[in-house]
Order: C-alpha cells, then structure tokens, then sequence
C-alpha cells in the first residue's frame, strides 16, 4: 500500500545537509513496513536491527565510535555496510537508549552512512529520561495512520482523488455518482479507520467482523505498551483515561472532563496518564483558543481541551460501533458520529501538519477548528451530515471577520456567502 510519507523520505536520502532521521509514530501505523520498503527500493542492502526483538543488540553500543559499531552490524548480519548505499535501520531504539545516544556521533562522525531509527513509544522514553537524546543531531519525520486519501489509493480509486482535488481547487460540485461512491468509502473509513494492518484485511475480505478483530488486537497491543516506560501507579490511571476518550466524544460538550473518568476527577490526578498517551502518539488534544490572536499557540488555554484518539476506526471500535450505524446514519446513533467525525477531521488535518484548535464564546457559540493557512486565521465547522445551519459560525464571522471559512458536511463542493463547502471526504485537501 503506498504511502505519502514515502516522498518524504526520498526527500531525506537526497538532502546534502542529511542528518539520521528519527521516524516518530504510535505503534501499528507501518513504520517498519516503510523504511524497510524503501530501503530495499533505494539501496544496494538493507542492515534491519529490531532492539525489542534483538536485546543482545545493545552489546554493540558499549563503545559509541560508529565505525566500530558497524563492524561489528556487519559482522553479525553478515552484510557489508556502504556509506550511501546501505540503508541502515534502527526499529524500537527507545529499547536500547545507547543506540539513541549514538546517533549524535553518527551524524559527527560518520554522516556519509544512511540511518533511519524508529520508536513507537520514543517520546515516552525520552520524557522519562530514559536516554541521553541527540540534540540538534537528528531529523525528525512523524507518521500517522493512513488518512482517506491513502486509503482511496489502497482502494484502486485513484481517479476519485483526481476528481476531488480538481472539485476542490476550482470549488465546484463534483458529479454526483462520484460524490456519492466518495461519501461511501468515506463512511467505511469511518468504521475501518487507518491502520495499515486493518485496513489490509478489509481490502482482503471485505468481512467488517474481521476488521473488528483486527482492530480489538491493536487496542489490546495498546493497553500492554501503558505498562512501559511508566511508573506501576500509573498504568490504572492512563487506561482509564484512554478507554474515556472515546466515551466522552459521544457528549454534546466535548470538552474532556476529569469528573467523567471518575467522580471527583482532578487534573492533578490524570495529567500524567494525558501526557503518556500523547507522547505515545495513540491520542492527542485540542485546545481552546482565548483569543483569536496570532501566534495562535500563545493564546491556548491549558485547561479546556477535547481529547481525540489516533484513529477513527480504534474509535468506532472502542466503543463496539456497527457498520450499519454509518452506513445507514442510524438516528440513535447521530451524539457520536458528530464526536467521530471530529476526531476524523482532526487526524486528517494533523496528518497535513496542521496545529489544530477550536474557539468557544462562553456556551453560547462553538468552532470546531481553528487553523492558520498562510497568513490567514479560518474558522472550520463540521456537520457530520448535509445539515449546514449554524448560528455558531456566523457570530464568528460578525465578529472577527475572517477571510473565508470553511464548512466540512455531507454537501457538496461549492463557495457562497464566503463560505468553502468541502465534503467530508476532501479533508486531505485542506492544507
């Protein structure tokens, strides 16, 4: 299955300031699966080390001197090891923090040579100071689950993308037939979600109860990695606070309240397990924006934020959804498919390297989103389905008068009222 990532990475083995790159992501999202795929498509061989599934691994990094530690790689893997025409892979290196430490001297000494390291649970560790981290020695590439429009390409619809993007550009309604079969794949998405692994068994079989197993197996590998890198007192509290993620997205206030994981829930007691959870990359937050200044970071409030997970189909199965809920926009079913398509949205505008927040104006008026293109503040309002009124949106066009806005429904692509309709399945375009 191709991935958008991969451009990013030729972009990387090209550079001629090129420094070992660190690919960053939760677990499950298809980092081994990618550089091990583009090394063998850009390179005479592949050196793969795996320090969870290869511990005695660590004996080589006694003596951080690259050259001696890749004599030593070489030997036991019985391959030689060409500067720039060996892809060298360093996988859960938060497994082996001297191998972390190496990389300074990797990019001070020995630069020539191409080294990609990845870690699932990388932040965790070096949060906790587990390793001695490489600053200012490294590059960093973050990656995500596959977004809608990776998974149209795995779906052979590549003439969809061609269509949306050209809708989308020129704001104008897309065919119907070809609108309606992208809302399709868009509800199915919402059920199966991004993972390479899930997504690989529904184009497999098509048997939504498999992709469910799937599924159940990843929240599961989850709920095992809460008890590394964090302390024991920890661990009950961090899977409480995940298993409510989701819980409290069925809500009409959205905003993550402590007192919904337990009663009498303080921010003290659950801060920690928040921050694991997003330095493990399997959840993250959105923060309420005070006012509407830039840089729009600097006018976040700490302690009002929704609370999304990584992926909208872990989501849908959290919380045991069935696929004829989307498919057939089931009624009972409309409080958390609102939730989930702003989960869904935040990924994908996460996934375009979008620094996401959203505004409220007391509890009289709510945006979704609020993100910065170009030197422009856009107000983005999510309808889950073709019903586009809204009183919120426009007191926030009376008042901070910005230069367009952006409605994400059902509805087709259009522009009126300066207001850019884009379907629900164009979010990929927004960048």
């Amino acid at each position: 299955m191709k991935r958008k990532i991969y451009q990013d990475l030729l972009i990387w083995k090209n550079s001629n300031d090129r420094k070992p790159l660190i690919l960053q992501g939760a677990r499950q999202v298809g980092k081994t699966y990618i550089v091990n795929l583009f090394g063998a498509d850009n390179y005479a061989n592949v050196v793969y080390c795996n320090f969870e599934k290869e511990p005695g691994l660590a004996d080589f990094f006694t003596d951080l001197k690259p050259k001696n530690i890749l004599e030593k790689l070489g030997n036991y893997k019985r391959k030689e090891i060409l500067p720039s025409h060996t892809l060298i892979i360093f996988d859960e290196i938060q497994a082996c923090p001297e191998a972390l430490t190496s990389l300074k001297y990797f990019c001070e000494e020995a630069n020539e040579y191409h080294l990609i390291a990845t870690g699932s649970l990388l932040g965790v560790s070096v949060n906790r100071k587990e390793s001695s981290f490489p600053v200012g020695k490294v590059e960093f590439l973050n990656m995500y689950p596959m977004d809608f429009e990776e998974f149209l390409m795995a779906n052979d619809t590549s003439y969809l993308i061609d269509e949306i993007r050209k809708c989308y550009n020129l704001d104008k309604p897309m065919a119907d037939p070809f609108h309606q079969e992208a809302l399709k794949l868009y509800k199915i998405y919402l059920f199966t979600g991004g993972m390479p692994e899930v997504v690989r068994e529904y184009l497999k079989n098509k048997n939504y109860d498999l992709v469910k197993i799937k599924q159940l197996a990843i929240l599961e590998a989850y709920f095992n990695d809460m008890g590394k890198y964090n302390k024991a007192s920890e661990i009950p509290k961090t899977k409480q606070v995940y298993k409510n993620i989701s819980t409290q997205l069925a809500k009409e206030n959205r905003k993550f309240k402590y007192s919904s994981i337990k009663s009498g829930g303080r921010a003290s007691e659950f801060a920690n397990a928040i921050e694991w959870l997003c330095l493990a990359g399997i959840a993250n937050q959105l923060y309420r924006l005070e006012q509407i200044k830039l840089p729009l970071n600097a006018y976040k409030s700490l302690n009002d934020f929704k609370f999304y997970m990584n992926d909208v189909g872990l989501c849908s199965a959290s919380q045991d959804v069935f696929i004829n809920d989307i498919l057939f926009d089931n009624p009972s079913f409309n409080d958390f498919k609102g939730g989930l398509t702003e989960n869904y949205v935040n990924n994908q505008l996460i996934a375009n390297k979008f620094n996401n927040f959203y505004w409220t104006s007391g509890n009289q008026a709510e945006i979704d989103f609020i993100i910065r293109i170009n030197n422009d503040i856009i107000p983005i309002e999510v309808k889950s389905s073709d019903n586009i009124k809204s009183k919120s949106l426009n007191e926030y066009v009376n008042k901070f008068n910005p230069q367009y806005s952006i409605r994400i429904s059902s509805k087709n692509f259009g522009f009126e009222n300066n207001i850019k309709s884009v379907p629900l399945y164009a979010v990929f375009c927004i960048k």
